[in-house]
């Protein structure tokens, strides 16, 4: 049996219990070097891409922190989205079910779209553990309903993400009502200049654990281009997943009217479409993520939203409407699909003003087959750039093929000299701009 290398942190029994219950027996590179500055106490950054680990990273040494025989808040996570801190919550739940009952450690959700006046109610036994949105948290305790200032810990997720949404200010706001000698575990796909008067307000010297991805994006994951070519982009988009049948597909777009836009355009066709952005109410949202979670969609159209604040089990395919604005969500979105050793396929609907965006990610190491759909078939087509890859006239080869090939005729027609002259100065244009270009 191979040896479980998270014994080496000294956990207690119930947390390697879990552990092995999720069949891990190796940490990722981020729970490798940020769990023992959790158990130490140390503050610190962990910045690193989406699927690397991160959310047991804190979740496993937090829970081992956490001294269940005192009844007040110690520890407090904040996420940007009502989804992700679900997900968090729900992964601290499936460790806590292992512990003994009698030393059970409260761990409690708020998030936006519940009852709050309800959730006021039952916090007059304060949770150890507290879980939520910014703003929520933020709500309990301006009613006195929530007592934070207990807290030794505090966690920040997706702080770019949090800071792009406007949260940044709210979490802010709950920081100030905790300890000085608070502990910050900030974590984030990159640091933005606008986040740091927030790192510096709260954390000194912290560690800065940076993780460089291996691998942009999964092994088993294929990207594929196909080229819009001034056709109908909804009509591109219906065909690719009638013609992938997929078993669960993302849709995409970059903004929420886009989203509704092909959402009913889709569904106008026939398909049961789902849809994930930010202008569903609350209570549309938990109502669509239970609906995707129980398979009732084989399509979904979404938002970046779903890139990055929402974890959408079995997504086979993933779909680029259209690329997004930041690069860095190309790699966030196709990760939705090929996990868990799955096979994955993503397909990006391309204009030709998308030329610069698409060699910035291949720069990041991605590699496109091109295709296009005929007669309900994916075909491969040529390369996008097959034109920029042909030798041009101006290459050196060229330049002395085409000075060979200037030979005087047999015989000497009128304006001959004139013809003669015209062509070398081209040549000589030629070998000026070759010069020009190699200096």
């Amino acid at each position: 049996m191979k040896e479980n290398r998270f014994n080496r942190f000294n956990f207690q029994p119930f947390i390697i219990e879990a552990i092995e219950g999720f069949g891990f027996t190796e940490p990722t590179e981020i729970q490798e070097r940020m769990i023992p500055l959790v158990l130490r106490g140390e503050s610190a950054i962990g910045q690193s891409q989406t699927g690397s680990g991160k959310t047991l990273a804190f979740v496993l040494p937090i829970l081992e922190r956490i001294d269940p025989n005192l009844k007040q808040v110690q520890a407090v996570i904040t996420a940007p989205t009502r989804e992700l801190a679900s997900q968090i919550y729900h992964q601290i739940l499936k460790v806590i079910e292992h512990s003994d009952v009698e030393k059970s450690i409260l761990a409690k959700c708020y998030i936006g779209g519940t009852d709050k006046q309800r959730t006021i109610e039952k916090l007059k036994v304060q949770p150890q553990i507290v879980v939520g949105t910014p703003g929520r948290i933020k709500d309990l305790v301006n009613e006195q309903a929530l007592f934070v200032h207990t807290a030794q810990i505090l966690v920040v997720d997706e702080a770019d993400m949090m800071l792009d949404m406007g949260f940044i200010e709210d979490v802010d706001k709950v920081a100030g009502k905790m300890p000085e000698n608070l502990k910050i575990f900030v974590f984030s796909a990159t640091i933005p200049e606008k986040l740091k008067p927030f790192l510096k307000k709260y954390m000194e010297n912290p560690k800065v654990v940076q993780i460089e991805s291996k691998r942009v994006a999964p092994e088993n994951l294929q990207h594929y281009l196909l080229p819009s070519r001034h056709r109908n982009k909804k009509e591109l988009v219906y065909d690719a997943l009638l013609t992938y049948n997929p078993y669960l597909a993302i849709v995409f777009t970059n903004t929420k009217k886009m989203a509704e836009d092909l959402a009913y355009y889709l569904t106008e066709k026939g398909l049961k479409v789902g849809r994930v952005h930010g202008d569903l109410n609350p209570r549309e949202r938990k109502k669509m993520m239970k609906q995707i979670q129980d398979l009732d969609y084989q399509y979904i159209v979404a938002t970046d939203l779903a890139s990055r604040g929402i974890d959408i089990e079995g997504v086979s395919h993933v779909i680029n409407y259209e690329l997004p604005t930041d690069l860095d969500f190309y790699i966030h979105r196709v990760g939705r699909t090929a996990r868990a050793g799955n096979f994955g396929i993503a397909l990006t609907i391309y204009d030709i003003s998308d030329e610069d965006a698409l060699n910035r990610i291949e720069k990041m190491g991605i590699q496109f087959k091109n295709v296009d759909i005929k007669n309900g078939e994916f075909i491969v087509i040529d390369e996008r750039n097959r034109r920029k890859t042909r030798v041009k006239p101006e290459d050196e080869v060229s330049v002395k093929k085409a000075k060979s090939m200037v030979k005087r005729p047999t015989k000497v027609k009128p304006g001959y000299k004139k013809k003669m002259q015209w062509e070398m100065d081209k040549i000589k244009k030629r070998e000026r701009r070759l010069n020009n270009k190699k200096k």
